[in-house]
């Protein structure tokens, strides 16, 4: 009998990223397992990656709240409420837990279940939920979003984690066949607070290029361009990616030999993929959010402490052997 299941978690991308084990975990232990996910448009790929996903649906908060009351933006909210009242879930499982997420979990058919008062980080949620389950809340985000869906469906966490992206690795060896050596690099992030010296990033890209690496930064906006840019001006070995699909993105993470980033969800996905990554946290802690992954992972620093250019060093080295 097929147990129609809804997850709603709609970003962002290093969130949607640790939610993945968890699906895993569901596809599993529940037979017969018809996967939903709500999310946001603009992450909708990420869903889609997970082999036991069924359907991606999408919502667009982020750019719906600009003319929230628009014609063209009331008729897409609609079109999603009619959606997810016309199928009948078995389970509702809202793993984020904020009160954006709150509507669309009242608009889906279903038991609706989510963390309970003292584990939400908004606990006013937690009012619209049939079911509520108590998790831990200073525990790594990976632990944390399984734990939460091995209480709604009645069995036990085991074994490491399996993010479901198994289907990159035949493209990255290919690539890694006939494409030279390189690192991928994301000195960005969004946040200012969160930027590492560029004396520091120099010492790293040295370090990789005498490693005999080409280097690959990625950057999303301008400004990041332009900052990725200016890192490695007169580098021969080095280019910045030209802004792509995340499929593509995925694609060019999943075949490097090695990933230097800050604490952004390309870095964690890159440790999804399997990579040996190094993350540098100096705005957050890495207790709840650290890398995880089947290669070599390295988080280093935390909030108002970031790390220094030799423990960052010390790391390419332990990954590169």
């Amino acid at each position: 009998m097929t147990t129609r299941i809804l997850i709603v978690r709609t970003s962002s991308l290093g969130d949607l990223v640790h939610m993945l084990p968890a699906i895993s975990d569901i596809a599993k232990h529940v037979p017969d397992a018809q996967i939903d996910w709500l999310v946001e448009e603009s992450f909708a790929q990420i869903p889609a990656w997970h082999p036991a996903v069924t359907q991606v649906i999408q919502v667009a908060h982020r750019r719906w709240r600009r003319a929230w009351w628009s014609t063209q933006v009331r008729q897409e909210r609609g079109a999603v409420n009619a959606a997810l009242r016309a199928r009948q879930y078995d389970l509702v499982l809202d793993m984020q837990a904020l009160l954006k997420s709150i509507w669309w979990v009242r608009m889906a058919t279903g038991a609706k279940h989510g963390l309970d008062w003292c584990s939400a980080r908004e606990p006013l949620a937690t009012m619209f939920y049939d079911v509520r389950h108590r998790v831990e809340f200073w525990q790594p985000a990976v632990a944390r979003q399984r734990l939460l869906a091995a209480s709604a469906f009645g069995y036990k966490v085991q074994g490491a984690p399996d993010f479901g992206l198994q289907a990159f690795d035949a493209q990255a060896q290919l690539t890694r066949k006939h494409e030279h050596a390189y690192a991928t690099i994301m000195p960005s992030a969004s946040r200012e607070d969160k930027l590492w010296p560029v004396a520091d990033w120099q010492a790293v890209l040295d370090c990789l290029t005498q490693r005999g690496l080409k280097l690959k930064l990625l950057a999303g906006t301008p400004d990041e361009y332009e900052r990725a840019q200016a890192l490695i001006h007169g580098r021969l070995n080095a280019m910045v990616m030209p802004r792509g699909s995340l499929t593509a993105t995925a694609q060019t993470l999943a075949a490097a030999e090695l990933m230097v980033g800050l604490d952004s969800g390309l870095t964690h996905l890159s440790a999804a993929l399997g990579r040996p990554t190094i993350g540098i946290y100096q705005a957050s802690t890495p207790v709840r959010t650290p890398l995880v992954g089947d290669a070599f992972t390295a988080s280093l620093g935390d909030r108002g402490q970031p790390p220094s250019r030799q423990m960052v060093l010390a790391a390419i080295e332990q990954a590169l052997g």
